[in-house]
């Protein structure tokens, strides 16, 4: 089942306080962006965050789901109604994502 558009509008309204945020759809799913760090996404209209070590302390009762078959566990984020905890959330967890990859254009090394 992929993710509704409406779903994603949704998760963006909640985090457009923070600023920031971009998203790139993939396979009928949304991958969430952080100032160009990769902190999540939208997948079957779930909002799932990575499992670092932030995360894990602020939500530790969090369930932890597959985005897609075959994919890292990441962690379901229930209360996508609360504002404040989605901000909290990604400015907690943004030092612990690895740096952005610069992209190899094809044939260079």
């Amino acid at each position: 089942m992929a993710s509704s558009r409406e779903y994603l509008n949704f998760i963006l309204d909640q985090l457009s306080g923070l600023g920031g945020i971009s998203y790139r759809a993939m396979m009928g799913e949304y991958i969430l962006y952080y100032n160009s760090k990769i902190v999540g996404g939208i997948y079957d209209d779930r909002f799932l965050v990575k499992p670092v070590k932030a995360v894990v302390a602020m939500l530790p009762d969090a369930k932890k789901e597959l985005p897609y078959e075959g994919g890292k566990e990441m962690l379901l984020v229930e209360d996508v109604d609360d504002r404040e905890l989605l901000r909290d959330l990604l400015q907690a967890m943004y030092e612990e994502l690895p740096a952005v990859k610069k992209k190899r254009k094809h044939g260079q090394l």
